[in-house]
């Protein structure tokens, strides 16, 4: 078979420690998955099953280990805010899986910022439509080397946080998620089939705020290194 164009290059983030890349597929985004979160979005943090969003592939900035990464600042927006995220990263076919069973699956866990223009997400969401020019546009997915979970195991607690010009603005536990890295793979391979390169990011803790052209925004999650960029 001829293809009439070039393929477009296949994104892929670094693995820590490694000369290697995880090359991706798809990115689901699970929505207020910390309860301080949805409240600060005005959304009531029952335990409501979890929603997913998702981000194209090609959103991906890879973020080596130890360098700042420049991000530009995106059109159509007046209120670009951060979000960091725990991200996971799916190394192993699977649909309907079993809670219990979810962590086989797992490839390895990165940090992520879903980058959002937030102004347009409250706009669309207020008319029932949906997020994807909030969520989904150019270079709203930076991601760090991801770890190998053989290496880091499969955490269940630990501080993820984020600073802008070395002001911390968001602070958080894994251990505060709603629901927990094995719930989510469990329900949403229920409505769709998880493939290896698909990454999950798993919601971002309270804290969420604006950035500008200049800004400095560094986060982390405890034993998954840190993540760095510069909005342009």
């Amino acid at each position: 078979m001829k293809l009439v164009i070039a393929p477009a290059p296949i994104p892929a983030v670094p693995v820590a420690g490694s000369a290697d890349s995880f090359p991706v597929r798809r990115i689901y985004c699970v929505g207020r998955n910390y309860a301080a979160h949805a409240r600060e979005m005005g959304s009531d943090p029952e335990r409501d099953p979890p929603f997913f969003f998702c981000k194209p592939a090609d959103a991906v900035v890879p973020v080596p280990e130890g360098v700042t990464t420049d991000v530009a600042y995106p059109p159509q927006t007046a209120n670009y805010h951060h979000e960091v995220e725990w991200v996971v990263a799916i190394g192993k076919r699977g649909r309907n899986i079993a809670s219990d069973d979810a962590n086989d699956h797992v490839w390895g866990y990165a940090v992520g910022f879903d980058m959002t223009r937030r102004d347009l997400q409250f706009a669309l969401r207020d008319k029932g439509r949906p997020w994807e020019l909030g969520k989904a546009f150019d270079q709203s997915a930076p991601i760090g080397p991801i770890v190998p979970a053989t290496r880091s195991g499969h955490p269940t607690a630990g501080r993820i946080w984020l600073a802008v010009n070395g002001t911390t603005k968001q602070e958080g536990d894994l251990g505060d998620l709603i629901w927990s890295v094995p719930e989510t793979i469990a329900h949403l391979s229920k409505y769709f089939e998880l493939a290896p390169g698909d990454l999950i990011f798993t919601g971002t803790p309270e804290g969420v705020g604006p950035v500008v052209r200049g800004d400095l925004v560094t986060g982390g999650v405890d034993t998954l290194g840190q993540l760095s960029i510069r909005i342009v």
